[in-house]
């Protein structure tokens, strides 16, 4: 028994070496944790229960029979995150570069499958060159079934991707379907051709930081939510996230003890408009006045500034915030905003997470570069994902709501619940300026008389209280109150249920 029980023991220690002392310490070298070294910082301590610890991989070809390494690549379990389960896996770069075979998919997809019967979160660490050459078409097989399980995942348990290290070809496709992806700078990078084969097809000389880092996925194309300083970081930050989310969709999201003041004053938002109607403000400091404790997790910070998106919480409850932001293109919507908040709102509404949308938007960003790039199309993504949405939603107009834009911002008439407005609140479908000279064109060669004009659309129509009379806006509040009338609003809605008329799925317009 004891001869067994030593073997036991040596065959795991053997299978924690992974690919060996050597292969250890230049992961090291590089900066990189290891697979088993990220589990330990991602879940809470002794928590994490291993499945397949001693599969092998079942490849002849190459040579390949004398090298079976224990785990394959990947380590895959379950563990907590501050008690709550998740499952993980891990790509281990140390065995064959982290590559992708038949039997390192199936135990992806093995935990994948138990994450969705079982209702909680997959985390999938990824530092893999790629497909198992040696393997052909079966690796390929293995990525389409994993592909597949994302697929089946999606909007039933949250997904979260963190890229720590090369993720490239076939490999992308499976992060960019999880819910967050999150990257590490100077270690990791994803791309679907490397900079070798765009210089053989395009002549174009980039580096793989530049094609497919973590600055350029957070910044340019917002295939990535966030890019951070190393794997510690990150780590961190997904077990921040996870604390905001809801294990499956069928739970609500959990709710924290908090110690902040549900009916809390803050006089100083009675300040945070400016005078001047083209003087920008931080929206950001009123959705930190609004959080319990100033916390707000934001999302995709890099990308798309004009319009902010993520997390807080209101009276301990998570709560999905979408906020134009003054301070960037004057808040505008335009194509990125428009696809960065879609994207974020229905995230929030396939886990039952309430919205608040704070609002400040002239319009859609003019021009050929946004027409062209069919800004008409990306506008509507977010008009549909806040329509189709039947999660709690509370709307607050702090200052401009023109136009369209209007609209679309959770307006009253995509089923808003609550919809507030600041007196500062001006609501109407363009600016005093352009709207006169559209109504009056022909005494636009008289300034004084179009000044007067001016004057009075503004005072007409510059305010909440045209919408409030029509039962658009449902109270116009004051700002130092803000927080303890949302409070009230959400908590009001906590029964709240609506189901849109039955269908297969939609068709948003993509």
């Amino acid at each position: 028994m004891k001869d067994i029980l030593q073997e036991l023991e040596d065959r795991r220690d053997q299978a924690r070496l992974g690919g060996g002392e050597k292969r250890i310490a230049s992961q090291h070298a590089k900066g990189k944790l290891t697979a088993r070294e990220r589990i330990e910082l991602l879940l809470d301590e002794d928590s994490f229960e291993e499945f397949d610890m001693f599969v092998a991989h079942r490849c002849t070809d190459f040579g390949m029979e004398k090298e079976r390494p224990a785990g394959d690549g990947v380590v895959t379990g379950w563990g907590t995150i501050n008690g709550r389960m998740v499952y993980v896996f891990s790509q281990d770069f140390t065995v064959f570069g982290g590559s992708l075979s038949e039997t390192h998919a199936q135990k992806i997809c093995k935990i994948m499958d138990m994450a969705v019967q079982n209702g909680a979160p997959v985390i999938g660490i990824n530092d893999s060159g790629g497909a198992r050459i040696q393997e052909g078409v079966a690796s390929l097989g293995g990525y389409a079934d994993v592909f597949q399980r994302n697929v089946l995942a999606s909007g039933v348990v949250p997904q979260i991707s963190v890229i720590m290290g090369p993720c490239a070809g076939g490999a992308v496709y499976s992060p960019a379907m999880t819910d967050f992806i999150f990257m590490v700078k100077d270690t990791s990078y994803m791309f679907v051709t490397g900079p070798d084969v765009v210089k053989t097809v395009t002549n174009e000389v980039v580096t793989a930081e530049e094609l497919g880092g973590a600055s350029t996925h957070a910044r340019k194309s917002s295939v990535a939510d966030a890019a951070f300083e190393n794997d510690v970081e990150a780590l961190t930050e997904v077990r921040r996230l996870v604390d905001f989310l809801p294990l499956n969709n069928r739970q609500k999201p959990p709710v924290r003890p908090f110690f902040d003041d549900p009916s809390r004053i803050d006089e100083s938002l009675g300040t945070l408009i400016p005078d001047n109607a083209n003087t920008p403000y931080d929206m950001k400091e009123l959705i930190l006045k609004l959080a319990d404790e100033g916390d707000f997790y934001e999302i995709q910070e890099e990308f798309a500034k004009n319009i902010l998106t993520g997390f807080i919480r209101l009276e301990g409850s998570t709560v999905g915030v979408v906020a134009n932001q003054p301070m960037v293109l004057a808040g505008c919507l335009d194509i990125d905003s428009s696809r960065k908040a879609a994207r974020f709102v229905r995230f929030c509404d396939a886990f039952e997470i309430p919205i608040l949308t704070l609002v400040d938007v002239p319009g859609f960003l003019p021009g050929t570069v946004q027409e062209y790039g069919g800004v008409i199309k990306h506008g509507a993504k977010l008009l549909f994902a806040y329509g189709e949405a039947t999660v709690p939603k509370v709307t607050l107009i702090t200052r401009k709501a023109y136009g369209g834009a209007y609209d679309v911002m959770a307006s009253k008439h995509l089923r808003g619940d609550f919809n507030y407005a600041w007196p500062t609140a001006e609501i109407a479908v363009m600016g005093a300026k352009g709207a006169t000279e559209i109504l009056y064109r022909s005494e636009i060669g008289d300034a004084e008389k179009i000044a007067a004009r001016a004057q009075d659309y503004e005072d007409r129509f510059a305010n909440p209280f045209v919408a409030a009379e029509k039962g658009f806006v449902d109270e116009v509040i004051m700002p130092q109150s803000s927080r303890k009338r949302i409070c009230r609003a959400f908590a009001s809605l906590r029964g709240k249920s609506l189901q849109n008329p039955w269908k297969k799925h939609d068709n948003i317009p993509l």
